[in-house]
């Protein structure tokens, strides 16, 4: 089913991300997270997407076998990095063979050891551009990437926005965030992108902790910030990593609670191709129905307009 039909007809909507694993081991960990992930039937799973070889055969093989094997809707991730219209088209014509409906269209990061995108040559330079390089030539529920806290690339808060619109305006159906800690954050955000006119339903992208130093080197690379309160409590466990994530459920839950109660339209959760934490988060907000709970009803600004 396509996302965008399902944001219109159900709120919340789950979601949960994986990525491709580079060996044999890797492959069977994830497709046990998946396996113990599925009887509390998650909205989709998303897969992202490594440019070039392998990796990115990879995806593609992953997405089909968990929507043939576990039935569940999947989404697919894409980049352009390294792609040329060419071998982005043959990508698309894939996905479609397959039963895919739903892309996250995205530019990609350039590649291990520059510090700058450059687009290959008859290739697409960004998301905005691949987003409706998608929608002329496919017909695909189309997502994009958001970032609460300010893409590392924009200068501030409005330019980061204004780029963001042309997203939605190329065809971007729904809009998925980075992670991030604090959930004013993201209210902030959805309020200050209603402002300007995007008015696609913004999925919060969290992340249950399992283990404090890896969470935290993720966000150094993505510029998302880490609360002093939680980074406190976490280093206060001296390592422990049993406590960790333990913490993690607790925090990713209380967060997970507060968003669906303000009217975000789901969640999104960053597994890191393991089950626990998220399986243990997902199950607590199916018992508690946050959602449902509301002192007052969904903030309007954070749900779209209809279609």
């Amino acid at each position: 089913m396509r996302i965008d039909e399902l944001l219109a007809n159900k709120r919340p909507v789950f979601s949960v991300e994986f990525f491709p694993p580079k060996t044999e081991e890797g492959m069977a960990n994830l497709f046990e997270a998946v396996e113990a992930l599925e009887p509390l039937r998650p909205d989709y799973v998303s897969v992202t997407y490594g440019a070039g070889g392998a990796t990115r055969d990879g995806t593609v093989q992953i997405v089909e076998r968990i929507k043939r094997d576990h039935g569940l809707e999947a989404m697919a991730h894409l980049s352009c990095v390294g792609e040329t219209r060419d071998g982005l088209r043959a990508i698309l014509d894939r996905f479609a063979e397959i039963g895919v409906e739903n892309v996250l269209a995205l530019r990609g990061d350039p590649p291990r050891g520059e510090t700058s995108f450059v687009a290959p040559e008859d290739g697409l330079s960004s998301a905005a551009e691949l987003t409706g390089f998608i929608s002329e030539g496919h017909d695909f529920a189309l997502g994009g990437a958001c970032f609460p806290e300010v893409h590392p690339e924009a200068p501030d808060l409005a330019t980061d926005l204004a780029y963001l619109k042309t997203k939605v305006d190329a065809g971007a159906r729904f809009l998925i965030t980075q992670l991030f800690f604090d959930n004013r954050a993201y209210f902030d955000f959805v309020a200050a992108a209603r402002e300007i006119g995007i008015d696609v339903p913004i999925i919060p992208g969290v992340i249950p902790i399992a283990s404090y130093g890896q969470v935290a080197r993720i966000c150094d690379l993505c510029d998302a910030s880490i609360p002093d309160e939680l980074s406190s409590s976490m280093e206060a466990l001296g390592g422990d990593r049993e406590a960790e994530a333990l913490l993690g459920v607790a925090y990713a839950a209380q967060q997970c609670e507060e968003l669906l109660a303000g009217g975000a339209p789901g969640i999104h959760f960053y597994a890191l191709n393991r089950a626990p934490g998220t399986r243990a988060v997902l199950a607590a907000l199916r018992a508690s129905r946050p959602w449902e709970r509301a002192e007052k009803g969904p903030d309007p600004r954070i749900h779209s307009r209809p279609a």
